[in-house]
């Protein structure tokens, strides 16, 4: 293995000792960890989750103190005996982090979060057909929006893109954008002076699930529903990128093609995409597609035609389900659309075409993050990446 592809399928939630040269980093991650998703413990308690020593817990809080990470609390009462503890809890407040999500082909959608994923500030821009350097020009100048509405210092930004994104941050292709090769995490970064995290869009919603939404210890995938369609999938606790970085790209997988008749409702001659091709699956499960199709049907005829896009969705999920043996589907885009019929039978289209061993527990939901969680998803790209902790 590689270290690139090491790097790539790394545990976003270190859990052991690591060779020495690697160490210290390893486990300042395993101490922020404990206290991001535990709370307030002490040193001989964080010494006991992690498995480190007493006094390599001590120095490394010492250096968290230090950096204004962690602060010490107020001993508290327990009626055990001897001196308790001083309890170490992690500054939420200490620093802000930028997110801004690209899924939306109209908006470009930024907040400033602190370091527990609470959105402190909002700022939006146009995207107005934008493509190529005047996109590039535009996120920049929201990201530019985000800093100075900043109250504390920056620990960096993250940005959730459309297309294919390497692991350096660079936008290898986005079609919709006009963006290849686009070296966008060092471009914001030299005219942020701040340290950018680039990934993904649906990658970074598969990330603010994990960390924030609640999502259990099996296999997750996360379907991105917006102006196109992607998914980012969490496979024994590591985000997985794939060999070309294009891991999830759903959306131009071959959905639909003449001979296509769903449910006895005709899908039609199969539309052209952004990415050259026909009937991807993004030409039918888009929102502006969806939306196309139902407009001005009756009730009836509108729940019909949302379940026949969402079966056709469940048939190209359930290789993928089949295959990595998922135990959450989640669903991230407008809940009016995808909620309800289209996605009811996208459930039934899936378990009628697995075995019932994989199926029978599958949970397809709608996310509990709302359309914040490209940016929670965008905020731990920064946690992970500055402070080992998502």
């Amino acid at each position: 293995m590689t270290a690139d592809t090491h790097s790539q399928r790394r545990l976003l939630r270190p859990t052991s000792k690591v060779l020495p040269e690697h160490a210290r980093a390893h486990n300042r991650s395993m101490v922020l960890q404990q206290l991001f998703h535990s709370g307030e413990q002490s040193r001989a308690d964080l010494a006991r989750a992690t498995g480190l020593t007493r006094v390599t817990v001590s120095d490394l809080v010492a250096s968290l103190l230090a950096e204004g990470l962690v602060t010490e609390l107020e001993l508290r009462a327990e009626g055990k005996v001897g001196k308790p503890g001083t309890p170490i809890g992690l500054r939420a407040d200490a620093f802000q982090i930028v997110a801004v999500d690209l899924a939306d082909d109209e908006r470009m959608h930024g907040a400033v979060l602190d370091l527990s994923g609470k959105v402190r500030e909002r700022r939006s821009a146009a995207v107005a057909g934008r493509t190529g350097q005047a996109a590039v020009d535009a996120l920049l100048g929201l990201c530019r929006d985000l800093v100075a509405a900043a109250t504390c210092p920056v620990l960096g930004v993250g940005v959730g893109s459309p297309g294919v994104v390497d692991p350096a941050g660079t936008v290898v292709q986005a079609p919709n954008r006009g963006w290849y090769d686009v070296a966008l995490a060092a471009d914001l970064g030299d005219a942020l002076g701040l340290p950018v995290h680039v990934a993904n869009d649906a990658n970074t919603a598969a990330l603010g699930e994990f960390t924030y939404g609640g999502a259990g210890g099996g296999g997750l995938l996360v379907l991105t529903v917006g102006g196109g369609v992607g998914a980012g999938i969490v496979l024994d606790g590591a985000l997985v990128q794939g060999h070309e970085h294009a891991a999830g790209e759903l959306g131009h997988v071959t959905a639909v093609d003449e001979r296509d008749d769903i449910d006895g409702a005709p899908l039609g001659r199969p539309q052209q995409c952004a990415c050259g091709r026909s009937g991807c699956l993004e030409t039918v499960l888009s929102v502006p597609a969806i939306r196309r199709r139902i407009e001005g049907l009756a009730p009836e005829a509108r729940d019909a035609a949302l379940a026949s896009v969402g079966r056709r969705l469940g048939i190209v999920l359930a290789p993928v389900v089949s295959a990595l043996n998922l135990s959450e589907v989640v669903v991230s885009g407008p809940r009016e659309l995808l909620d309800g019929p289209l996605r009811s039978a996208a459930l039934a289209a899936l378990r009628e075409r697995t075995m019932p061993v994989i199926s029978r527990d599958l949970d397809l939901r709608m996310t509990s993050l709302g359309e914040d969680g490209a940016l929670s998803g965008a905020a731990v790209l920064v946690l992970s990446g500055q402070l080992g902790v998502s």
